[in-house]
């Protein structure tokens, strides 16, 4: 279930199409002073991450606040499970290899002491997109 004050962040960022650094500001230190508690909220985040704007320290925040829950707030702790390496990588593929998502999952990478392969898939099919968009440039 999504905590009423993060739906109503979100609703609201939504309307603006825009997030900014007051908002992150109010999600780190009010909302979210605890983490991210479901897969709900990470899926809700990075939602709303697609269809808004966004001043830098978003994506900063969104990296910290996903990374930690699914490192360590999940079972076993310090490592990805294949479960939700599967969730995740399929949730970050959903836009594709964006600069959010690739830092999500760098960030796993470099943080969890096991990551499961499916999440090594993502980061090895954005780093092909991203040379192939070069090449096309």
């Amino acid at each position: 279930m999504l905590k009423d004050q993060l739906r109503d962040f979100i609703d609201r960022a939504t309307e603006r199409g825009h997030v900014c650094d007051d908002d992150v500001a109010m999600l780190q230190d009010e909302i979210l002073f605890e983490g991210i508690t479901s897969r709900i909220e990470v899926e809700s985040l990075l939602a709303l991450d697609r269809i808004v704007t966004a001043v830098d320290g978003w994506g900063a925040a969104l990296t910290r606040l996903v990374a930690d829950f699914v490192v360590w707030k999940r079972a076993p702790r310090g490592a990805v499970s294949n479960d939700d390496a599967l969730w995740l990588a399929t949730l970050l593929e959903v836009s594709g290899p964006s600069p959010s998502a690739m830092s999500i999952a760098y960030a796993i990478l470099d943080e969890a002491g096991h990551v499961d392969v499916a999440l090594l898939d993502f980061i090895m099919r954005g780093r092909q997109q991203a040379r192939l968009s070069q090449m096309a440039a």
